[in-house]
């Protein structure tokens, strides 16, 4: 999202800030992100760009203020050729520091029978992410 934003100094700045929504199309993120943040945001704004992202799953914590994206390697081992063999996973945790990022990571991951490694952790710059909004009318009653 690209708008004014009011600065402590009470100058009004041009910022960039990047938000993640759950969208099956770029049109429905577009929509999706204007319709969350309207209420938070006065004056003009705009989309600056919509992109495809690698996250293929996101650890939540309601309480957390800042976005974690882990990079895990899960090992495996080829049974033909005995080579082990690594695929690289992005997830998003959410968590209040670095430790709390890590610990939310591992809870996650309790219970995946994979052997795993942790490539790297990083705070990312995302301000917030939106869940897919799923529909609450079954298609008996549509």
């Amino acid at each position: 999202m690209r708008y004014d934003k009011l600065m402590e100094n009470g100058m009004q700045k041009k910022v960039n800030e990047p938000y993640m929504v759950d969208a099956l199309s770029f049109t429905e993120a577009e929509a999706r992100i204007i319709e969350e943040v309207t209420p938070f945001i006065s004056g003009d704004f705009s989309v600056s760009a919509v992109k495809r992202t690698n996250i293929s799953e996101i650890f939540w914590d309601d309480s957390a203020d800042k976005w974690y994206h882990v990079k895990v390697n899960f090992i495996t081992i080829d049974e033909k050729s005995a080579v082990e063999k690594k695929t690289t996973s992005h997830i998003l945790v959410a968590a209040s520091d670095f430790k709390g990022a890590l610990d939310n990571f591992m809870e996650g991951m309790k219970g995946t029978m994979a052997d795993f490694e942790i490539a790297s952790i990083a705070e990312t710059t995302i301000m917030d992410v939106y869940k897919a909004k799923l529909s609450s009318t079954s298609p008996a009653e549509a």
